[in-house]
């Protein structure tokens, strides 16, 4: 049977539906449905839904970022940054100290008003009522009332984002549970440890449940287990469906949290991708080679460079294609007359990439 006459035999009441998936599949599905009046008019049908879906909007993307420049006087702190987040992702802002992540954010947010390009949240610009309503903001000062309870602490950031009744005590409620903190609900913020603080910083920027939650280094000062319980909570927002943006200049905490992760230096974006399309961008098959060289030694770094490696705190790093080749590094050390006090083969990892790219490290 020919697609012409299976479209003309559809019957009364049956429908036709187009999907339509976008590039990445972490996009919600477009859909078009279409449902026969009158028998035999399958055709028509057919044609009219194919109309409807090809007219019909794609859902807009979480967040997109356009060439966006912004300048503090003759200090460019963010450089003609583009970049796209679908939903669900958790996307790493990694970087030093100083290179533009904050910055990022605060735009973001719509807290900082850009020199160029432009910044939409589900399709609005930044900073607009619409773009608000969408958007968690978790800054890395703690911003709590100190003389106020935890509960009242989210009452007050509840109702500025216009929450009252049920909607208000509902949010509150689950925010508390989720940052661990039903047991402390009654405890003022002054008497919080600061893992304590940090979670209820993180919950005030969360009881209006936005669709996206922006962390800009959340774990700044807190000890080892408040850190994994800060984890789980990240984890447990893209478990809901909610999308991250996480900025951090701990390596391990973007391989552990984010599925995409964008290198930020200078205020530009120098790299971005999943963490293991960056390592084979910058290194291929190739493994790490980390030369520690005695105190006495003073010419490593020309020594090093003069081989296509970097030195970074008295540590040579090579890339080798593989384990073997350490053996004519070695010799040529030797050779020349250089006292090799360690050696270290690794795979090379998202500080690798960053000191590739860079020639410095990552906390630098």
């Amino acid at each position: 049977m020919s697609k012409k006459q299976l479209y003309s035999r559809l019957a009364v009441g049956q429908a036709i539906v187009f999907r339509g998936l976008p590039s990445s599949s972490t996009v919600r599905r477009r859909q078009t449905t279409i449902v026969c009046a009158t028998p035999g008019t399958g055709t028509s049908c057919l044609a009219r839904a194919y109309h409807l879906y090809m007219a019909s909007p794609m859902p807009a993307i979480p967040l997109r970022l356009d060439a966006v420049v912004k300048r503090f006087g003759d200090l460019t702190a963010v450089s003609g940054v583009s970049l796209e987040v679908h939903e669900r992702a958790c996307l790493g802002l990694l970087g030093p100290n100083g290179a533009g992540k904050s910055t990022l954010i605060r735009s973001i947010a719509g807290r900082v008003r850009l020199d160029s390009g432009s910044i939409r949240v589900f399709g609005e610009p930044a900073g607009s009522a619409a773009a608000r309503a969408q958007l968690g903001w978790v800054p890395q000062e703690l911003a709590l009332y100190p003389l106020l309870t935890c509960r009242e602490n989210l009452d007050a950031f509840g109702r500025y984002q216009g929450l009252r009744g049920k909607a208000l005590d509902d949010g509150i409620a689950w925010c508390l549970e989720w940052a661990a903190l039903a047991d402390r609900a009654g405890a003022t913020v002054k008497a919080l440890s600061g893992g304590m603080r940090r979670r209820l910083n993180m919950a005030a920027g969360m009881v209006h449940r936005p669709r996206i939650m922006l962390l800009d280094e959340p774990t700044v000062g807190v000890d080892p287990q408040s850190r994994n319980r800060i984890f789980e909570m990240v984890a447990e927002l893209r478990d809901q469906g909610t999308t991250v943006i996480y900025t951090t200049h701990y390596m391990e905490e973007a391989e552990r949290l984010c599925d995409t992760i964008a290198i930020i230096d200078h205020g530009r974006a120098i790299a971005e991708g999943r963490q293991e399309e960056l390592v084979a961008q910058s290194f291929g098959s190739r493994s790490d080679v980390l030369m520690r060289f005695a105190s006495t030694v003073e010419n490593g770094s020309a020594w090093a460079a003069a081989r296509g490696g970097t030195v970074d705190e008295g540590v040579a790093h090579f890339a080798v294609e593989k384990p073997t080749d350490i053996g004519p590094l070695l010799d040529a050390a030797i050779r020349d007359g250089l006292e090799v006090i360690d050696v270290v083969l690794r795979r090379p990892n998202l500080e690798s990439v960053f000191l590739q790219l860079t020639g410095r490290d990552l906390r630098q």
